[in-house]
């Protein structure tokens, strides 16, 4: 639809994952983040007065944390990623109807499921960034 212009919280937010082709909302999000880098290469020669720089390639990774749903095919093929194919995966930190869409191709690099005796059980997923991520107008 159209940029969210005003400072927003994360309680619209939406993360899919790929499902059999098809990107499907995971149930239950509690919170995401996604760290973007680039390398920077030395390219310093004698005479220069300080080191020099470019930039290289950019990489890209997060984590994800949820409350287990058994029943949600999001959360199996979450469980299901790690070692698998990279699969597409869409954050909506505002929300699919506002804001800003992030997305791309990620390997599951880690899941870990936590219980107590006074609280929910709970997932954390990280994953790594194959290729670019992309960032567009979410619809």
């Amino acid at each position: 639809m159209a940029l969210n212009t005003a400072v927003y919280t994360g309680e619209s937010g939406v993360v899919a994952y790929d499902v059999g082709g098809s990107a499907q909302n995971l149930a239950s999000v509690r919170s995401f983040s996604i760290d973007q880098e680039t390398s920077a290469l030395e390219c310093t020669t004698t005479g220069d007065s300080g080191r020099q720089y470019v930039a290289g390639q950019t990489s890209f990774s997060g984590s994800m944390d949820l409350y287990q749903r058994d029943s949600d095919t999001g959360h199996n093929a979450l469980f299901s990623g790690i070692g698998a194919a990279p699969a597409t995966i869409e954050l909506y930190p505002s929300g699919k109807d506002s804001g800003i869409k992030l997305f791309g191709e990620v390997i599951i690099t880690g899941h870990s499921l936590s219980t107590s005796f006074d609280g929910m059980v709970e997932v954390s997923v990280t994953f790594q960034g194959v290729g670019t991520l992309t960032k567009a107008v979410a619809s």
